[in-house]
């Protein structure tokens, strides 16, 4: 049976010097003894996927909210798409991949139902009180709203896995300080990668939503040069092929693509550095993990056409103040009468406060389990 003495050698034989090593972990909050045959990450890793928070991301909107359609992304499915490109590309670079699988699979757990526009809403709603960031939310979530260990809040995640929540950042997602986190540190490049993952996951995956949908036209891609050269080797390679191989082998493409670029152009500035272990990677003047100058300009395209064709898509604007309204009437009439909360969820009120406990409670739904709450409270005809 593998122990953590082989554990440690299988890192110290195969991981690069400038990976985060899972014996040098800083440890958890709460001590405990660690398992005979995971490391710290792993145990961290397994955690994270048994907790509610992690299944509850299958009902939560990433661009089309779930009643859309069963094809589109969750951001369950979301999720999963950046932990395995992030293994890819942690695999590759030789970093430590049992923590950038975990940081990965932690990194929406924050995340509101009806995406980033239930974020906006409950944002606003908390303005004087704190506001709401979901990478601070998602961090309140391991370290205190997931009930599953007698001895402890939380899932009294390690150090670094925390550190690389409250980290994340994204265009979407804005890092956060915390004091006890190292705010004068970057994140580790296991967390760098992450970041990138998500931002590659993304872009390409709202492409195919994007199309399948039909808010997004294959005919407006063909003016982005990455497209466009993808799309032209493609129909040269298989002249007959039909339009849903074709669009899935040319977003397959992108991906390969650019995962590759990073991959490249990471290792070269980690060589040009000679970058000797994690804590030197942390104290640099800015993030190591990142495309090559022309990969960034070849994307910049496609991502502002998203932006305008597909993010303000009228019908998406639609689905996003709809969204907004629900959590605003939602958090309205608990705010007017507390005791119409589940009981399990009033008893946290003399701790936390009335509004952070509703902003809790309405983060922690699914898009489905919001809408359903909002035909208790206000359709007359439904039962409560």
């Amino acid at each position: 049976m593998l122990n953590q003495e082989q554990i440690k050698a299988f890192e110290d034989n195969f991981l690069a010097a400038y990976a985060m090593k899972s014996y040098n972990t800083r440890g958890r909050v709460h001590k405990e003894k660690e398992h005979p045959y995971r490391s710290v990450y792993q145990r961290d890793r397994d955690r994270i996927i048994h907790s509610a928070a992690f299944r509850r991301l299958e009902y939560k909107t990433q661009v089309f909210v779930n009643h859309e359609g069963d094809y589109y992304r969750t951001r369950l499915t979301h999720t999963i798409e950046v932990a395995q490109i992030a293994r890819t590309i942690a695999a590759a670079l030789r970093l430590n991949v049992d923590l950038t699988e975990a940081i990965a699979l932690a990194h929406d757990l924050g995340h509101t139902p009806f995406g980033h526009s239930g974020e906006d809403a409950l944002d606003e709603l908390m303005k004087k009180f704190g506001g709401f960031n979901h990478n601070l939310h998602g961090l309140r979530v391991v370290d205190l709203l997931e009930e599953r260990y007698p001895d402890f809040p939380g899932l009294n995640l390690s150090w670094e896995v925390r550190e690389g929540i409250i980290k994340h950042s994204s265009a979407f997602d804005r890092s956060v300080k915390i004091k006890n986190l190292a705010p004068q540190e970057l994140p580790t490049l296991e967390t760098q990668v992450v970041d990138i993952a998500d931002e590659i996951a993304y872009d390409n995956h709202d492409l195919d939503d994007g199309i399948t949908s039909g808010l997004l036209k294959e005919a407006n891609l063909e003016k982005l040069p990455i497209w466009n050269n993808i799309s032209k080797e493609t129909d040269r390679k298989y002249a007959k092929i039909l339009p849903e191989r074709r669009k899935y082998l040319i977003i397959r493409s992108l991906i390969d693509m650019q995962v590759t670029d990073l991959i490249h152009e990471t290792e070269k500035r980690i060589n040009k550095l000679k970058l000797k272990s994690c804590t030197q990677a942390k104290r640099l003047d800015s993030k190591l993990v990142s495309f090559s100058k022309s990969m960034q300009d070849s994307r910049k395209p496609l991502r502002t056409f998203l932006m305008e064709n597909l993010y303000h898509h009228y019908r998406v604007i639609r689905m996003s103040n709809k969204a907004k309204r629900f959590i605003q009437e939602l958090f309205k009439i608990y705010i007017n009468n507390p005791k119409q909360l589940p009981p399990h969820i009033q008893k946290n009120i003399p701790a936390d406060g009335t509004r952070r406990v509703i902003c809790d409670y309405i983060a922690g739904m699914t898009d489905r389990y919001a809408l359903d709450e909002y035909k208790k409270l206000f359709d007359p005809y439904e039962k409560v």
